[in-house]
C-alpha cells in the first residue's frame, strides 16, 4: 500500500472499527520510520476511526523519548503517545523485523479467551497468516511487565498474540501485511466463537500439521 505511514495506520484504524472488530478508541498503531530510530504511534485517547497524520506521535525507538521529526519543513505537533507505547517499543526492539504494529481489543477474541478456550487456526489462510496463535497471560494494560512478557513471547518470531482479558497485538514488516493479520485473527476467533455456540468445538477441524510444516520458514507476502 503506497503512501505515509500515517495514512496507511489511519486506514486500518477506519477498517477495524468500521468491520465492527473494536469499540472506536479500542486499541493503537504504529509503524517504524524508515531510516530513523522512531515510530508514528497513535495519540492517547485517539479513535480508531478517525484518525488522520495529526493523530500520530513520533516517539524514539530507543528510549521512547519524542523524535524530533518535521514533514515538509512543518514540524510535527507533539502529542501525548498512546498509555500502550512501552508495549510498541518494546516489540521494536526485540524484532528489528516488525515494522508495523497494531493493538486491538477484538470483541470475539476477548470472548474466547475469557471462556478458556484457544483461537483455532481453521482455514489455509489462518494459516497462512497466523501461523500459530500465543496467549500472554494477564499483566496490566500499559505496565512495563506487560510490554516485557509480551516482547519476549514474541521473540521467537510468534506474531500474533492474544493479551489475556485485555486485547491482541500483532506484527509484520508492513502495515498492509500487519492488518491482514489482524483480521484474519478475528476471523479464526469468530469461527471457533461459532464451532462452541454450535456445541461442536470438540468436532472442529484445525489445519492440518503438514500444511503448518510446509509454511515454516515462509513469509506472507503483500498483494
Amino acid at each position: 500500500m503506497p503512501g505515509d505511514l500515517r495514512d496507511q495506520l489511519a486506514h486500518v484504524g477506519y477498517d477495524v472499527v468500521q468491520a465492527g472488530m473494536v469499540c472506536g478508541s479500542g486499541g493503537n498503531l504504529s509503524a517504524r520510520i524508515p531510516d530513523e530510530d522512531a515510530c508514528w504511534v497513535t495519540a492517547s485517547g485517539a479513535w480508531l476511526d478517525r484518525l488522520s497524520r495529526s493523530s500520530f506521535a513520533p516517539v524514539r525507538i530507543a528510549d521512547g523519548s519524542p523524535a524530533n521529526l518535521g514533514t515538509g519543513g512543518v514540524p510535527v505537533p507533539r502529542l501525548t503517545p498512546t498509555s500502550e507505547l512501552a508495549l510498541h517499543l518494546a516489540l521494536y526492539r526485540a524484532r528489528p523485523d516488525v515494522n508495523a504494529i497494531v493493538h486491538l481489543h477484538p470483541q470475539t477474541a476477548l470472548l474466547l479467551d475469557a471462556l478458556g478456550e484457544h483461537i483455532r487456526i481453521v482455514t489455509t489462510d489462518h494459516a497462512y497468516y497466523l501461523t500459530r496463535v500465543s496467549t500472554v497471560p494477564f499483566r496490566l494494560p500499559g505496565s512495563v511487565e506487560v510490554a516485557a512478557l509480551t516482547a519476549a513471547m514474541a521473540a521467537d518470531g510468534t506474531n500474533c498474540l492474544v493479551l489475556s482479558q485485555h486485547g491482541c497485538v500483532v506484527m509484520a514488516d508492513s502495515v498492509e501485511l500487519a492488518h491482514k493479520r489482524a483480521r484474519n485473527l478475528e476471523e479464526a476467533a469468530r469461527l471457533t466463537y461459532r464451532a462452541l455456540t454450535l456445541g461442536r468445538l470438540d468436532s472442529l477441524r484445525e489445519v492440518p500439521e503438514e500444511f503448518l510444516d510446509r509454511l515454516a520458514g515462509t513469509e506472507p507476502v503483500t498483494v
